[in-house]
């Protein structure tokens, strides 16, 4: 159970301080727009991070904040090359950048992953991948 807090707990801080980070490269890519579709309220905004296998769960290559409407938000990165991604994201339901856990480790903010996996403990890599070519992608996130 420590483990999984720590593990947690170090994935959406990462997450939240790489908001400001975008993708500077002059390489025209693929567009990625993930959407996250039953926030439970409207209340902060949803945190989105993008990763490489090489960088899952640490620094993140693109990381975005979106508001939240009708239990919907939604988010778009630019010029994603191709290759394979995961995408983390989680309800910063209280605005204060970070995912807040309960006093028994339990994660108190809602999160998800792309491909939507029910794994039990953080989120992995494997079951959250996706590939990216040369198509927009369209990813719907549930938490």
């Amino acid at each position: 159970m420590q483990h999984l807090i720590l593990t947690l707990v170090l994935v959406f801080s990462s997450i939240g301080m790489s908001f400001a980070q975008e993708n500077d490269t002059n390489k025209k890519g693929t567009i990625v727009t993930a959407f996250v579709v039953n926030a439970l309220n409207d209340k902060g905004t949803i945190k989105f991070a993008f990763y490489t296998k090489e960088n899952f769960r640490m620094k993140p290559l693109f990381a975005k904040s979106a508001n939240i409407e009708n239990g919907k938000s939604t988010v778009t990165f630019n010029n994603v090359l191709k290759g394979e991604y995961a995408i983390i994201c989680y309800h910063d339901e209280n605005d204060n950048g970070r995912m807040d856990f309960l006093e028994n480790g339990m994660p108190q903010e809602s999160y998800g992953t792309s491909n939507n996996p029910m794994n039990f403990g953080p989120p992995n890599f494997e079951s959250s991948k996706f590939e990216v070519a040369n198509e927009n992608l369209f990813l719907e996130i549930k938490f």
